[in-house]
């Protein structure tokens, strides 16, 4: 049975997002950027650790920088409605 994010989310997994700065051996001076979200744990973040382990072994750019960060706890969407936009003449 495939487990829903919900539940996922209940056991703790929160929505995390990753940003890799990487550049290509042929290219040092260039740098670029990856952005990859996902669900898992933090802080340990056990998922970004061994997806960036292949980045690692398997790809050829080279890691500059990775910054991860986590939502918090599961919450509804907040809304906030203005009173006034604005008046065009």
């Amino acid at each position: 049975m495939s487990e829903t994010d919900l539940s996922r989310q209940l056991r703790g997994q929160r929505l995390t997002t990753t940003e890799v700065i990487y550049y290509l051996p042929d290219h040092p001076a260039l740098l670029q950027r990856f952005l990859w979200q996902t669900l898992d744990f933090p802080p340990e973040f056990p998922r970004v650790c061994k997806f960036l382990d292949f980045w690692r072994r398997e790809i050829d750019a080279v890691i500059h920088s990775v910054t991860c960060s986590a939502v918090g706890l599961i919450a509804p969407a907040r809304l906030s409605v203005g009173r006034e936009i604005g008046v065009l003449h």
